[in-house]
């Protein structure tokens, strides 16, 4: 399996629009980051996780002209708000699978209304079909797929294991026998905002705390803002076996 970062930041992305702050002015290209999404790849098929408002400029930037779904973490525009540009994948390829719980499906169905609509239907809307899944595992092109129940604040999200590997996006805290459907990783991916303290999301400190409970082989910081730092200096203060992601990196499993 391959995976591709499709993007690393935070809601607003780095930079942010207008920011003077350091970070935001970097010239590293590690410092640049689109809104949080990952590709993966294995035997024909590709899936992303999420679809931003990035996602267009994102995939774009891949070369790949077939999708085979999106898998939602959960319904927050930074998450989502990308969805019409599935359009050209569903006029080439027919309908594009997507796969969320079902307070997912309610939003999309509500804000993409005409892509939804089973009358008067807005003839270049995408072709899609949503599968509502709940925590339990289920089948994705041969491969098992398994939720893990994610609290972000007070929302209920899912990251997602496959095989070996594992995402998650904007956890604030994660109930231990869910983290029990962590265990022997070879990778984890986890958020990690910023330093400071944050209301929804791991910061820094809890991120790697939480990494040395799940002990994976390697773990990938993502979801990360300009109030974390420098890429390369954040990089240099991490375990050994703890990266920060960047937007087009490319890890094989």
């Amino acid at each position: 399996m391959k995976i591709t970062f499709l993007g690393t930041g935070t809601s607003q992305g780095i930079p942010v629009i207008g920011s003077k702050h350091e970070v935001c002015l970097s010239d590293d290209s590690k410092d640049k980051r689109l809104r949080s999404s990952i590709m993966l790849q294995w035997d024909d098929v590709c899936y992303v996780i999420d679809c931003g408002p990035d996602f267009r400029q994102q995939i774009l930037s891949t070369g790949i002209d077939r999708l085979n779904g999106v898998i939602f973490t959960h319904y927050h525009a930074d998450h989502t708000a990308g969805l019409d540009d599935v359009r050209p994948f569903s006029q080439r390829n027919g309908e594009v699978q997507f796969y969320c719980d079902q307070a997912v499906a309610e939003n999309l169905k509500e804000r993409f209304a005409y892509i939804f609509a089973t009358e008067n239907r807005y003839v270049g809307a995408p072709k899609v079909f949503i599968h509502e899944i709940i925590n339990k595992p289920f089948e994705l092109s041969g491969k098992k797929v398994v939720p893990i129940d994610v609290l972000h604040g007070n929302l209920n999200i899912f990251g997602y294991r496959f095989d070996d590997f594992a995402y998650i996006t904007d956890a604030k805290s994660i109930k231990d026998k869910e983290i029990e459907k962590l265990k022997h990783l070879d990778v984890l991916v986890i958020n990690a905002l910023r330093k400071e303290a944050h209301p929804t999301h791991f910061n820094l400190e809890e991120a790697l705390n939480f990494i040395e409970k799940v002990k994976p082989k390697k773990a990938y910081l993502t979801h990360i803002s300009h109030r974390l730092g420098f890429h390369s200096a954040v990089s240099k203060q991490l375990p050994e076996h703890v990266f920060l992601a960047y937007d087009g990196l490319e890890i094989a499993l």
